[in-house]
Order: structure tokens, then C-alpha cells, then sequence
């Protein structure tokens, strides 16, 4: 077989991109749940025929998602390989987060590209549904010692049949939500976006044939994989350990900790956590293809230029041991996923750090800060508002952190002020920046953020977060940033949770409120090399205050 040449694969590069661009934008534009449509938490691509490999993914697609597909399409293979094979019109549907899944709130869809009859390769689609039962709305149940806790779990099954829909299957999953026509709604965007992608790859591989797109799928994963071998050899080999903690698991007020020892021997990377925690009874377990992923998400920060398929992790080990929360199997819980998987890019930031100083970024703010609140509107209808938060990134050697970001496990974005007062029964009372949040530097820390919410209804309101005990560090002599802090409000005052970042059932009534004040990002430097005219404009703009400064 000929090699591709140069011109065509340029193109074949931004036309398949492109295909699960549009992909992605059909799901946000028909999503009935804002946690699709606004924060975009939301992925799709295309994905090897045999091993589940990804291939090609959108940009504006989750990152974490890239590793965990391709554990998620391995799955179906499996499955398939089990069960008499794969017809064309056929579509899978899972959220098992234990078998290529994340969380239980993802669901998956996995559908085969058929070229005369035989097997090309995989597209599918994720999206972040908003309730799929358990004891909390929205998922993130703090308290959950079992995934049955947590909501319905559903493993590899046909939602379609040679394109027939499978009524009995979207009768269990209505019966199982809250909010079953939002997840309809998202159901359906999905289903949209695989068949206009269909569509859209049959037309290019009508255009140049199967060959030659086969071709550049293999150049692409071969190109990636030279990539991160000439990345991973710029860095000095040795071995660079580093460990952080988790508050708690919501059920033991124990810090947790999450412990890396990574080893550079010439173009390969070996990761071992096998030092982490032992799994425990609360939901911040992960299984550990969730792991792996979020390891693709670290490393892609750091090696900006290695493109966004499975041919970079071929040079990368992973020890990732049952004996440890980041390798959890079933039933333990996992809700709080996205808390633990922050904290291991953050372990992977600081080990990186070590091998390259030049390259060193402080710790973001790392939590997502999952709020749900839930009640009934005056006509009896259930709401179900559930959302994450912002805080601040890490300064770094090039510049400060930036304030009120979204973390690095995901290109999501914070659903706005004016779209959430618009589909629930609520109002911010405040969306600001946090004073005296930020880690000092020579370049700061972004600043975190205040969002105090009054519902206007009666509502229970449950959070599961992070970062209340150990502050987001800063690296070469910057300070750490401020810690994060929930309060509800009500006839009796202020109070806190005695698990300081999860709580879940508090009762409010109308009028009554909740805070969240979010911590910045770390500071990069010594604080007193900071160019005296940014940290005079820092205090004109009230990003620090007089106190804060001293």
C-alpha cells in the first residue's frame, strides 16, 4: 500500500475533524438540558473497528471523554463479539461507568459504519444526561456507599435494531429519571448527531474511498504516537513522584491521597499510582479507564502539539491497581468522579514540574463544585437544576492564572447566569469574582468566584465538592490559593457542612440561600518579584484587598 501523500491527508485531517465538529455542534443546538447545550459536556468521534482505538475526535468535544471512548466502543466490541454480531442500524446505548463509562449521568451511544456489507469503524456519541434516579437529583449523590445509590445503571444494549427503535429500553430509562423529557430531549440530539455524521462520512468516503481514508486514520495515530516519543525524550529520564489529597469521601472525614510516581527512561513515560488510597465507601472511586483518560487529559495539556487520538498513549505504562480508588470496580460508587480526576491531573502536573521546571503550572482551583437543587414548581411539575462552578487556573512561567475558568478536565464551559434563571425557579443574588482567593506569584493565580442562589420555590439542595482542607498549591515559590467554602442560609443562620465540601438533603424554603465561594488557582514565583504595576492594578481592580496584600 502506498503511503498517503502529504496534501490529501491535510485534508482528510480537517474534513473527518470537521464531520465530528458539526456532530457536536447538532447535539448542543437540540440538547433540552444545559448541562449539554450551554456547558457542552458532550463528545463524539470515530473510533478503530477492531480495538475501539480513537481516531479522529471533534475540538470542541470533552477531553476526558477521548481515552474513556475508547475503552467505551472496546466495550460494544466485546459485547458484539458475545452476543452474534453487529448489523448495520444498529445502535448501543450504556452508561456503565465501570465498563468504558465515567459517571453514571453519561450515556453513551455506539453505532457501526458499514461500507458493502463489512465493518469500517465506530462513531459514537456521549452526553451528560440531567437525572437518572438514585437518592439525589442530578446524580452526585455524596452519601452513596453503592453505584444503586447513585441511579440506573445500564450496561451495552441495543437501543436500535437495523435502525428499529427499542421501546421497551426508552420506557425503562423514562421510568428511572425525574426529568425523563429532558432526557428524551438529550436522547434525541444524540441520535441526530450520529445519523448527520453518517451521512457525512459516507459522502467522503464516497469522495476518496475506503482506502484512502483508512490510510490516514493509521498516519494520524502513527504521527501522534512520533509525537509524544519526541516529547517524552526532551524531558530528563528519571523517576519524579508527587501526591496530593481529597478532602474526604463523604462518608469518613479522612483526607484521601492520590500518589504518582512517574519514570522517564528515553521516549517512554511510565505512570504508577499504585501508592494512592485504597478504594473506599464514598463516591469518589473511579474506575480505571477513567484513570487512563484523565492521564490523556494531563499529558495533552502539557504537549500541546501531540493531536487527540489513542496513538498518544502508546509510548505511556499505566499501573492503575484494583487495591487503589482509582482502580474501583463495581458497585463501588463513583459519582464524584470528577473530583478524583482532577486531582490525578493535578499529581501528573507536579510530577512534570519536577522533570521540567520550565514547564511547571500551578494547581487550578480543582473541583467542579456539583450543586443540585430540586423541587416542585407551583403547578406541581419537578425541577431539577444541577450545575458546576468556576474557579481560578494556576499561574504559570508565561503568564497569571485566569480567573473564573472552568477546569482543565474538559473545553466545557459554565452555563450562564441568564440561562439558568430561565429554565428553573431560581435567582443568583450574586456571580462575582472572589477577592483574596488567588495564590501570589511573580505571575498569580486566576481568582475564583461567589455564587450565592436564592430557589423560589421550596428545594433540597446536595453538593459534591473539593478543596475545603488542602489548598491548591503554587509551584516555584508561589503561595497557595484560597480554600473553597460552602454556606446555606436560612431562619436559623448561616451553616456548613460538617463534611466541608459535600452535604446532601438540606431543606430550604423560598427565600432562603446558597453560597459557594470557589477557590483561585495557585501562584507561580516568588511573590516578590511581582512587577509592582500588576500588583498595583490588582488592588485598583479589587482582586486583592489591602488585608489580602499584607
Amino acid at each position: 500500500m502506498s503511503a498517503i501523500d502529504p496534501v490529501t491527508l491535510a485534508i482528510l485531517k480537517g474534513r473527518l475533524e470537521q464531520i465530528a465538529d458539526e456532530m457536536d455542534a447538532t447535539l448542543y443546538r437540540s440538547a433540552f438540558n444545559p448541562i449539554i447545550a450551554e456547558a457542552r459536556d458532550a463528545c463524539h468521534g470515530f473510533y478503530h473497528a477492531e480495538t475501539g482505538e480513537t481516531l479522529v475526535q471533534g475540538a470542541n468535544g470533552l477531553p476526558i471523554f477521548v481515552g474513556a471512548m475508547a475503552f467505551a466502543v472496546k466495550a460494544v466490541i466485546d459485547k458484539v463479539a458475545a452476543s452474534g454480531g453487529v448489523r448495520e442500524g444498529d445502535t448501543f446505548l450504556f452508561n456503565d461507568p465501570y465498563d468504558g463509562g465515567t459517571h453514571l449521568n453519561d450515556f453513551r451511544l455506539v453505532r457501526p459504519v458499514f461500507r458493502e456489507g463489512r465493518l469500517f469503524c465506530w462513531m459514537a456519541s456521549v452526553g451528560h444526561w440531567l437525572d437518572i434516579g438514585g437518592n439525589v437529583p442530578g446524580g452526585y449523590n455524596p452519601k452513596a456507599t453503592e453505584s444503586f445509590q447513585e441511579g440506573v445503571r445500564i450496561p451495552p444494549v441495543r437501543l436500535m435494531t437495523e435502525g428499529r427503535m427499542n421501546q421497551d429500553l426508552l420506557d425503562i430509562l423514562a421510568a428511572n429519571s425525574r426529568v425523563p423529557d429532558s432526557n428524551w430531549g438529550d436522547l434525541n440530539g444524540q441520535i441526530n448527531a450520529l445519523d448527520l455524521g453518517g451521512r457525512r462520512f459516507a459522502a467522503l468516503l464516497d469522495e476518496y474511498g475506503e482506502a484512502t481514508v483508512a490510510q490516514a486514520f493509521a498516519a494520524f495515530s502513527e504521527r501522534a504516537e512520533a509525537l509524544m516519543r519526541a516529547a517524552i525524550r526532551a524531558l530528563p529520564d528519571g523517576r519524579y513522584s508527587f501526591e496530593d489529597v481529597l478532602d474526604n469521601d463523604g462518608i469518613t472525614d479522612e483526607t484521601l491521597t492520590i500518589a504518582l510516581d512517574l519514570t522517564i527512561e528515553g521516549e517512554t513515560m511510565a505512570l504508577d499510582f499504585s501508592r494512592s488510597s485504597p478504594p473506599v465507601q464514598g463516591p469518589v472511586n473511579i474506575a480505571r479507564s477513567t484513570a487512563i483518560a484523565a492521564c490523556y487529559v494531563a499529558l495533552k495539556h502539557v504537549f500541546t502539539e501531540v493531536p487527540a487520538n489513542a496513538g498518544c498513549l502508546r509510548p505511556i505504562a499505566f499501573t492503575v491497581p484494583e487495591t487503589t480508588l482509582l482502580g474501583a470496580t463495581a458497585p463501588r460508587p463513583v459519582a464524584g468522579y470528577t473530583e478524583t480526576i482532577l486531582r490525578l491531573i493535578g499529581v501528573i502536573f507536579g510530577a512534570l514540574a519536577k522533570a521540567d521546571p520550565a514547564r511547571a503550572t500551578a494547581a487550578p482551583f480543582g473541583t467542579i463544585n456539583a450543586l443540585s437543587l430540586a423541587g416542585h414548581r407551583l403547578d406541581g411539575s419537578r425541577w431539577v437544576m444541577f450545575s458546576f462552578f468556576g474557579g481560578g487556573l494556576g499561574g504559570n512561567p508565561e503568564s497569571d492564572g485566569l480567573s473564573h475558568a472552568n477546569n482543565p478536565i474538559s473545553t466545557a464551559t459554565i452555563p450562564p447566569v441568564e440561562i439558568l434563571e430561565a429554565a428553573y425557579p431560581v435567582l443568583f443574588r450574586q456571580w462575582a469574582l472572589r477577592p483574596d482567593s488567588a495564590g501570589q506569584g511573580e505571575n498569580r493565580g486566576g481568582l475564583g468566584a461567589v455564587y450565592e442562589i436564592e430557589p423560589l420555590t421550596d428545594a433540597r439542595v446536595s453538593l459534591l465538592g473539593e478543596r475545603g482542607k488542602a489548598a491548591p498549591f503554587g509551584v516555584t515559590g508561589g503561595t497557595p490559593a484560597a480554600l473553597n467554602r460552602f454556606t446555606w442560609t436560612d431562619e436559623q443562620g448561616a451553616h456548613n457542612p460538617p463534611m466541608v465540601s459535600k452535604i446532601t438533603d438540606i431543606a430550604l424554603k423560598a427565600g432562603h440561600s446558597v453560597t459557594l465561594e470557589t477557590p483561585g488557582g495557585g501562584g507561580w514565583g516568588d511573590p516578590a518579584r511581582r512587577d509592582p504595576r500588576k500588583a498595583a492594578r490588582d488592588r485598583r481592580l479589587g482582586y486583592v484587598t489591602e488585608g489580602g496584600a499584607a
